[in-house]
């Protein structure tokens, strides 16, 4: 007997999953994050880019099968993904999972809802196929993750692994929704290995692509279960094959063990970060380390210098160039500065510590803010670089005019498994999120609903009054 391919392998894991073979935190994570992306996504679509992207999904039309948040009727289960997709990562609070470094829940759960509205799945049906999605999302970007380098080899090449992991575990989410089997599950991935992409050149220099990344790749995995369906087929070596995946992506360096090892023993899903604040990643514990130092008596005006240590691998991120990093345009290049980040942890913010109403255009190009950014240095120091990318370490120096030093380590980030956040939480980032557009009585509702999603015997109360959102 020929043995299994990758793919074949991967999709007999995900065929193989129902209510009873995932385990219940796996189960509750899958609620939690559930809510945690709706919640983004209706906190998302007051921005320029969201209504841009819900105005198209709107104008072109299609049959009825699944709900945009935002959009009042009904578009194509695809459309509706990739809208929700884009949402979903449109403020950079989407979850993350280390050391692979990419957000699984911006795509998955956008993907598995479409189609689960599609083809009237349950509640139940839901959770095991996002459980799913995210499980082998999470394995995908592992693949790709070089521990000798200790960081992520897509990231080294540019590719956003988000996206382009994110449009194969959406086809596996998608077609579990519509019970392809480990066959069809198998093709659906190799059909969508065809549509993986995403750049990340926008993290450094600017624009707003970037945004579009996760709904395309969940319009990209809702599709190629589509097609499956109807007949499409992909290659049985499509992940290891000589012209595959990892050749084509990362010129054929990757681990098998990261990608199988375990897998249907150990969930990975419970461990994915939640972000408590909606900025990169790799700015959070810079932004716990300045929140101390005020906490510490530190005064913004008092400060002379700041010197953010973090490790190399995330500079180029948050820290080059060091004068676009310090005198950014707009809020949502604020969120990828480690300057603007700090102050703004320094100055004390809304929701957890710093929130959505911290990154605006008006604050991102505010004299004081200005003023205090160009202070702030951004270098790299190697003992955090043994500690990353399994958590994103930073050390905050600060010297005031009057030559005192403080100084903060914040090692451990916050919302992951070492300093998780709690229930009540990740219940105020959601209210914060939704309370931007919905009342009380609509979030009560929705926070009602997800928390039994899994008792659902479909999804029309849940995307029902998020349609609702109505901007077009």
């Amino acid at each position: 007997m020929t043995e299994p391919t990758l793919v074949q392998r991967l999709a007999t894991f995900a065929a193989d999953q129902t209510d009873s073979t995932v385990p219940d935190e796996v189960v509750t994570s899958v609620r939690q994050r559930v809510l945690d992306i709706v919640g983004i996504a209706i906190a998302a679509t007051a921005l320029p880019t969201s209504r841009a992207v819900l105005s198209l999904v709107a104008d072109q039309g299609g049959a009825p099968q699944a709900r945009a948040i935002g959009v009042q009727a009904p578009v194509p289960a695809a459309q509706a993904a990739f809208a929700n997709g884009v949402l979903a990562h449109s403020l950079d609070y989407d979850d993350t999972h280390l050391p692979s470094v990419l957000h699984p829940s911006a795509s998955v759960v956008p993907a598995a809802l479409a189609t689960a509205e599609r083809t009237g799945a349950s509640g139940r049906r839901l959770a095991v196929a996002v459980a799913v999605g995210l499980e082998l999302c999470v394995r995908l970007g592992m693949a790709g993750y070089d521990r000798e380098a200790g960081n992520s080899l897509f990231f080294e090449h540019g590719q956003h692994a988000t996206s382009i992991c994110g449009a194969i575990a959406s086809a596996a989410a998608a077609a579990h929704v519509r019970d392809l089997g480990a066959k069809g599950i198998a093709h659906a991935m190799g059909v969508a290995v065809s549509m993986a992409g995403g750049v990340l050149e926008s993290n450094r220099t600017g624009g707003t692509v970037k945004r579009i990344h996760c709904g395309w790749a969940a319009h990209a995995g809702v599709t190629a279960a589509e097609l499956v369906e109807r007949g499409l087929t992909g290659p049985a070596t499509v992940l290891e094959g000589r012209f595959g995946f990892f050749e084509a992506f990362l010129g054929g360096i990757y681990s098998t063990d990261e990608l199988l090892d375990g897998l249907g023993e150990r969930w990975e899903v419970p461990g994915i970060f939640f972000k408590p604040y909606p900025a990169n990643h790799f700015t959070h514990t810079g932004i716990d380390a300045a929140r101390r130092l005020h906490a510490n008596g530190l005064q913004p005006d008092d400060v002379a210098e700041l010197h953010l240590s973090v490790a190399a691998p995330t500079v180029r991120t948050i820290g080059q160039p060091i004068e676009v990093k310090r005198s950014p345009e707009t809020g949502y290049q604020a969120q990828f500065s480690g300057p603007y980040t700090v102050i703004a942890g320094l100055l004390g913010g809304s929701g957890l510590g710093v929130g959505l109403d911290d990154f605006t255009d008006e604050l991102a190009t505010d004299p004081r803010r200005r003023a205090l950014m160009a202070r702030v240095s951004v270098r790299s120091d190697e003992r955090l670089d043994r500690i990353f990318p399994w958590q994103f370490p930073a050390i905050l120096r600060a010297v005031t005019a009057d030559g005192r030093e403080m100084v903060e380590e914040v090692l451990v980030n916050r919302g992951g498994p070492d300093d998780p956040l709690s229930d009540q939480e990740l219940a105020r980032k959601f209210r914060d999120n939704a309370s931007r557009v919905l009342d009380d009585h609509q979030i009560d509702r929705i926070v009602e609903t997800v928390q039994h999603l899994d008792r659902l015997e479909d999804l029309d109360r849940l995307m029902t009054p998020l349609a609702q959102v109505g901007l077009t």
